[in-house]
């Protein structure tokens, strides 16, 4: 009876004390027992209150019962798909939520309503997903700036695939230590890309410089982390570069000049098709036949696959020499192969532009030890 005569009054009382009387509500239905027939009598009063034309109280409602994990699911869930405003309480605190109701929301709510999942705290990971898959890039910088947040590797490279023209959300990226080597890898490429398109740029280097310039700037980011991949990413960052045309024979025998050998490795392994296992064995005892073999399975002409042994014999060679280092690989394989001025082979072509990449990160080697030699000074 009391409730009734609540919903008789609220049809005359004015917003404010509505919205009072509607915190009150919720804490009456909390405090009445599960088999209390006021507590069914407190739900369909609220469920009631849903429909009031002021926001004020349905903001009361959903404050009332954000917190609670025992709060009606029915009552939550249109609290929650109410403006954003209203539904702010609910979304962002309610555990009634599930990660699947938070997926639906965020699928049928408007921008303001998936930034709102995006800042919740323990966001979970199908979530988190969600938004990286059809949340713009505010969202996506409120996602990545939610510190409890659940952001797996998939989100990460998603986040940077989609969102990569924005420079707060690369800046966000860049500064996570879990970022995976293939999301950096976008990054990197893209960051080469809007230096290319800069107006200072643009002004000051004619275009072919400019190409040349930004596909050695990308070259070179992506030798390096290469180098800095951990195991478990290197294989993603193989696929990812083999799909946009960029495992070239330059590059891995670079790579492998280079001593990165657990890139080549997995480069190999893509490129055959073989087993891990058994590509390591080839290139670590197999004879040269098996080897040449192996690098003509992934593409190699015989011209190239020749050089590509030459340089794995010489690879073999410097570990047992130099307590596995991989140095001087290149230095000796030049001696093997002379480059004259009037013979000039793809074999020299691939030679000349492997000596350009090694020079350039010499040079940025040299670069960066000279900075770091300043600031520590």
């Amino acid at each position: 009876m009391i409730i009734q005569a609540f919903l008789r009054w609220a049809e005359t009382a004015g917003a404010a004390d509505r919205a009072k009387a509607a915190r009150a509500l919720a804490k009456a239905y909390f405090r009445l027992r599960p088999d209390d027939p006021q507590k069914q009598a407190a739900l369909h009063a609220m469920i009631h209150l849903l429909d009031d034309p002021s926001s004020a109280v349905r903001f009361a409602l959903s404050e009332s019962l954000a917190e609670e994990p025992s709060a009606p699911r029915a009552v939550v869930l249109a609290l929650a798909e109410d403006q954003p405003d209203i539904a702010c309480p609910v979304i962002t605190f309610s555990p009634v939520l599930t990660d699947m109701d938070l997926v639906d929301i965020a699928g049928r709510g408007s921008s303001m309503t998936r930034g709102l999942i995006a800042a919740r705290p323990e966001l979970g990971r199908g979530v988190a997903a969600a938004i990286a898959e059809i949340g713009d890039t505010a969202e996506a910088v409120i996602l990545l700036e939610n510190d409890s947040a659940d952001l797996s590797r998939y989100v990460l490279k998603r986040l940077a695939e989609r969102h990569a023209r924005s420079c707060e959300v690369r800046n966000l990226l860049l500064d996570r230590e879990d970022l995976p080597a293939e999301a950096r890898d976008v990054l990197v490429r893209e960051i080469s890309r809007a230096l290319a398109g800069s107006l200072l740029v643009q002004a000051t280097l004619s275009a072919p410089r400019i190409a040349y310039l930004t596909e050695e700037a990308a070259t070179l980011a992506t030798l390096r982390l290469v180098g800095n991949a951990l195991s478990n990413e290197i294989p993603l960052l193989v696929q990812t570069m083999r799909e946009d045309g960029r495992l070239t024979s330059a590059f891995l025998m670079h790579a492998l000049c280079s001593g990165r050998i657990e890139f080549f490795a997995a480069a190999m392994t893509d490129l055959s098709g073989l087993d891990d296992r058994r590509v390591r064995s080839i290139m670590a005892t197999g004879r040269k036949h098996a080897i040449r073999a192996l690098y003509e399975s992934c593409g190699l002409s015989r011209e190239i696959s020749e050089v590509f042994v030459e340089a794995t014999m010489l690879w073999r060679e410097k570990l047992r020499e130099v307590q596995g280092s991989g140095e001087g690989i290149f230095d000796a394989l030049i001696e093997r192969y002379p480059r004259t001025v009037d013979t000039y082979t793809t074999i020299n072509e691939l030679l000349d532009i492997v000596e350009s990449l090694q020079r350039q990160e010499y040079r940025d080697m040299a670069r960066a030890y000279a900075e770091q030699t300043a600031y520590a000074a």
